[in-house]
């Protein structure tokens, strides 16, 4: 699944921490598009594999940090919505994020049509009860599987988020 925001060279254009490297510093400026609707947001997992979501502004990177990825804007901020959005704008498109709850399970999600910020932010609220969640892409986004894409399509993408089974 598309992993975070990224530029025309497929380069992440906020932090990734990969392996516990940094490979992209925070990105913390203002600008146009989602990325830099505030407030945006990084989802990190440590080495013991607790994972989180957190404000860009007020992340500092943990020495045990594994891996993170930087995006925006955040969908769920403490059980509240993003006050950018409207319940259900005009802006749709195909949409994907994650989440984490309050027991830390990680949930990654992808909408298979066309939805508003809002709703995309209720489903991860709502219907899947995690308090803390943040938009990773919009209209290219795609999850792919074993044998090949199961929603969107083949499109050239930056970061990814590739989910294995413990110990494989």
């Amino acid at each position: 699944m598309n992993g975070g925001m990224y530029d025309v060279d497929l380069n992440a254009i906020g932090l990734l921490i990969e392996n516990g490297r940094e490979l992209k510093p925070l990105n913390l400026r203002d600008g146009p598009g989602n990325f830099h609707l505030k407030p945006n947001g990084v989802f990190a997992i440590d080495r013991s594999g607790r994972a989180r979501v957190v404000d860009s502004a007020a992340w500092t990177t943990p020495p045990e940090t594994a891996f993170a990825t930087q995006s925006g804007p955040l969908l769920v901020i403490g059980g509240a919505l993003h006050p950018a959005f409207e319940p259900d704008g005009v802006s749709r498109y195909r949409r994907n994020g994650v989440g984490v709850r309050t027991d830390g399970t990680v949930v990654l999600a992808i909408s298979r049509r066309r939805v508003s910020f809002g709703a995309f932010a209720r489903l991860f609220r709502d219907a899947l009860a995690c308090p803390d969640a943040l938009f990773l892409d919009g209209a290219v986004s795609a999850l792919s599987g074993p044998k090949g894409s199961i929603v969107g399509g083949p499109f050239a993408a930056g970061p990814v988020i590739v989910v294995d089974r413990k110990g494989e």
